[in-house]
């Protein structure tokens, strides 16, 4: 087993454990394999060990990867920031965006997904702590961007997705997911069909599970540390 393979294994063992400490079932989280910065040949191992799932966050990057695989049988999110002048690049090559945070980006989005291609899947990003990262719509907003995405053609409002500030340990990290999972259902307590709830990493996965977290994001324990790089 190659190291990509015995990790990836390691991290499906992480959520089934969570999962049952949490009393859920395995089969309600999805693992999204985060792939940026990591060539080609790290997709390709992943997917040999079953992992269809990938999350990209350099667009360009993504793009010129997917060229190189021409593998159809993966499905790609996009999981970083999306600009206007990248929004074509998203609507064309990606089957998931979960970086929406602007109603300007998602009418471009819409316009621009190719009509032969199925809906653009999106999640709205929330800044759920008022945390340094910046990104997301406040909470107090959420639900009016939410209603609107969802009215858009060529794209499926699917949920939410937050990356908050880490916390001191496993109950506050905790605490602060459940303020992303309390936004997601009062949405579909105002009629929005979400299914989606994109939150935990690495670090945090056993907390974001305990709090409801339907997808969780992992890299740097399945391909490694990386370098980090300007967008």
């Amino acid at each position: 087993m190659n190291v990509i393979a015995a990790q990836l294994q390691a991290v499906r063992a992480r959520i089934d454990a969570a999962c049952l400490s949490a009393g859920r079932e395995p089969s309600g989280v999805t693992l999204l394999a985060v792939s940026k910065t990591f060539g080609p040949e790290a997709v390709r191992a992943a997917r040999a060990a079953g992992q269809a799932a990938f999350g990209e966050n350099y667009i360009q990057e993504a793009v010129d990867k997917m060229a190189a695989l021409q593998d159809p049988s993966l499905q790609w999110h996009c999981i970083g920031p999306v600009q206007s002048n990248k929004t074509r690049l998203v609507a064309e090559h990606f089957q998931w965006v979960q970086t929406v945070d602007r109603l300007k980006i998602a009418q471009r989005l819409s316009e621009q997904r190719p009509a032969h291609l199925p809906p653009l899947q999106v999640c709205v990003q929330v800044n759920v702590d008022g945390g340094s990262t910046k990104s997301g719509v406040a909470p107090e907003a959420l639900l009016a961007l939410a209603q609107a995405v969802a009215a858009l053609p060529r794209l499926q409002l699917r949920g939410l997705m937050c990356i908050p500030d880490p916390q001191p340990d496993f109950e506050a990290m905790k605490s602060v997911f459940l303020r992303a999972r309390a936004l997601h259902d009062g949405l579909r307590a105002a009629g929005l069909p979400l299914d989606t709830l994109s939150m935990g990493m690495s670090a945090d996965l056993e907390a974001a599970i305990h709090a409801g977290s339907t997808l969780v994001r992992v890299g740097s324990a399945i391909f490694g540390s990386r370098d980090p790089r300007p967008r």
